[in-house]
């Protein structure tokens, strides 16, 4: 077991790291926002002006290699004439989830309260209840979302066949380390185990598996163990 000391020494180079990337990060501004750290864990503080750039701060933190998890616990408090209210609001979420590709705005209901944006529908693919996420993320006015679109696939997989595709699938990835990885398929859910070492690594292996057809939820119980320098 590490040391308190080498626990806290690691921590400060987290913390650094993270401070770095958020300020290599040209859609924050670096000075509003606070970092702390406690055994990996990073937690954002401050405001910001826009939803957009508190997602944009979670993603920084996530970049750094030996981060791993992170509380983003950023508020947003918009600038004078940056609001929106609740139907202009509404009506540009509309418009947004309508001119993305992958989003089947056709089955999705809008939500918003005071700023704050609720989905719900259903859609087939993950990759589909993330686009609408990310439609919403970009837009001026929004104070928070909740993304409550569920998956229901249209087809029913195999489950042998299906984990053996999904791990030939983990195998081609050279960004995925599949044999540190357990995949078992129950159903249409998919169970992740073994071993990672950074959050993009452990978000890139989920990305492969919801990629697989057919399935509803994917269960990741894949650890961060990043590697001591």
């Amino acid at each position: 077991m590490a040391s308190i000391s080498t626990i806290n020494h690691s921590d400060q180079e987290i913390r650094s790291a993270v401070l770095d990337e958020l300020d290599w990060e040209p859609r924050v501004q670096p000075h509003e926002i606070g970092v702390t750290v406690a055994e990996g864990v990073v937690t954002l503080t401050g405001r910001v002006d826009s939803y957009a750039k508190k997602w944009a701060a979670e993603r920084a933190a996530h970049r750094v290699t030996q981060v791993r998890a992170v509380a983003n616990d950023l508020a947003v408090r918009m600038v004078t004439g940056a609001e929106r209210t609740d139907p202009e609001l509404a009506a540009a979420v509309e418009h947004a989830l309508e001119w993305h590709a992958f989003v089947p705005v056709e089955e999705l209901d809008v939500t918003v309260s005071q700023g704050w944006v609720t989905l719900h529908g259903e859609v087939e693919w993950e990759y589909q209840r993330r686009a609408a996420e990310e439609s919403v993320n970009r837009l001026s006015g929004v104070r928070g979302l909740s993304n409550g679109i569920t998956v229901r696939p249209a087809v029913h997989p195999d489950g042998h066949d299906l984990a053996r595709r999904i791990v030939d699938a983990l195998a081609r990835n050279r960004a995925t380390d599949a044999e540190q990885v357990t995949v078992r398929v129950h159903g249409d859910t998919v169970l992740l185990g073994g071993l990672v070492h950074s959050m993009p690594e452990r978000a890139e292996v989920e990305r492969v598996v919801w990629s697989a057809p057919g399935i509803r939820e994917v269960q990741n119980h894949i650890a961060v163990a990043p590697v001591l320098r």
